[in-house]
Order: structure tokens, then C-alpha cells, then sequence
């Protein structure tokens, strides 16, 4: 069940480095019950992130009956959504603000050392991708399906200066 705190994901899960190299993380997991005849059925849902930690990352909505399909479903859908995280050394490239349903993420490029300054959701997508230095805040929503969502979406957005350059057709000098 949940941890004190309401805190959903962790270690014990079984989260971790697979044998391919990827990161899957159990960022939430919740729980609906529908009244039948015969009293309550529960099915679960849960929300996971799949990363390299070199700068790919996916997120996977999965839903079933039992907790260990769902997230099996969700990994499997994180796989599929998998996208390319430009990074600029250890860190993001340049500040970023990105918005998800009522869900606002800023994303600030921090200094080496200063480690992943942000909040369990946010940091479950942010170290999936291989990001280690930078600072964040969240706004708005604190739901952690959009959270995640936005965060991926400011992920999204992350240009270096080569791949600008080589949009606009110009060369960087110095």
C-alpha cells in the first residue's frame, strides 16, 4: 500500500536498472473500486517512467486488475513513448516552463554538484533521463499524471545552441 505520507514508488517495488539498461521507475499507482453485486472490485492503474540516464525517457499510463499487469502495462507503453533529452553536460541546456492541464514545471540549468532539486514526481522523470544538475519548481496542480506529463513537455522543448544553430541555418562563432 502506500507509504507514510501518501509517497507512491521507490525501491521497493523492484525499481532499478534492468538487464537492457533502462531505468523503471513506479511513480504512482492508484486504486478505483467499482460496486458490483457482490460488493467492491478494485482495478489499479499505474503511471511509470522508463529511462536510459543518457538522455531518453518515456512515461507509460498502464491499467488492469492486479498491481504487477498494470505496471507491466505501463512499462510497456513507457517503451513505446520513449524521446530524445538534449542535455548540455550534466545539466538541461536552458531554463524551460512547461504547462500540462493545470500543471506549470520550471526547469533551471544549475551548476555541477548541485544535484536534482526537485519533488518525487518531477525527479522520477528528471533522473530517468539522465539529468544531475538542476533546479525546479512546480506550480498549479500537484496531480502527479499531469506533473509528469509536463515535465516531459519541457523535456521536449530543450534545445542546445548546435541544433538551434542547425535549424536556422547558421554557424555559431566563437
Amino acid at each position: 500500500m502506500a507509504r507514510p505520507g501518501g509517497r507512491q514508488g521507490g525501491r521497493s517495488r523492484g525499481d532499478g536498472p534492468r538487464d537492457d539498461g533502462f531505468v523503471e521507475n513506479v511513480v504512482k499507482i492508484n486504486r478505483c473500486a467499482k460496486v458490483m453485486k457482490g460488493g467492491r472490485r478494485f482495478s489499479f492503474s499505474a503511471l511509470v517512467v522508463v529511462g536510459d540516464g543518457s538522455g531518453k525517457v518515456g512515461v507509460g499510463f498502464g491499467k488492469a486488475n492486479d498491481v504487477p499487469t498494470s505496471v507491466e502495462k505501463g512499462v510497456k507503453e513507457a517503451r513505446k513513448n520513449l524521446v530524445e533529452v538534449s542535455l548540455s553536460g550534466r545539466t538541461i541546456p536552458h531554463a524551460v516552463t512547461a504547462r500540462f492541464g493545470a500543471a506549470r514545471v520550471v526547469m533551471l540549468p544549475a551548476p555541477p554538484g548541485t544535484g536534482v532539486i526537485a519533488g518525487a514526481t518531477m525527479r522520477s522523470v528528471i533522473v530517468a533521463a539522465g539529468i544531475q544538475d538542476v533546479l525546479t519548481k512546480s506550480l498549479g496542480s500537484a496531480n502527479p499524471i499531469n506533473l509528469v506529463k509536463a515535465t516531459m513537455e519541457g523535456l521536449k522543448g530543450l534545445r542546445t545552441k548546435e541544433q538551434i544553430a542547425t535549424l536556422r541555418g547558421v554557424e555559431i562563432s566563437g
